[in-house]
């Protein structure tokens, strides 16, 4: 008859990690990962600004595009949103 649980010890080789080890549980890991999501939503957000502001149509399109919406030449490229 053999217990349940797995047993007492697991083999962990001897490993140097950046991010902590093999089970790493950080004690700010909320706070970390908030820092990290407002980071990239940073980063996102200046991206979408400096594309939005040098999006040109030269030929005006036959359908209306969505970023026609927030793009700051669409006016001046598109006669028909006048």
């Amino acid at each position: 008859k053999f217990p349940m649980g797995g047993g007492g010890w697991f083999y962990v080789p001897k490993v140097w990690t950046p991010y902590g080890g093999w089970w790493a549980t950080p004690a700010a890991w909320k706070r970390n990962t908030a820092i990290a999501h407002v980071g990239v939503f940073c980063v996102c957000a200046a991206i979408f600004s400096i594309s939005s502001d040098r999006e040109r149509r030269p030929i005006a399109p036959y359908k209306h595009i969505p970023s026609q919406m927030w793009c700051t030449h669409a006016k001046e490229d598109d006669p028909s949103l006048k």
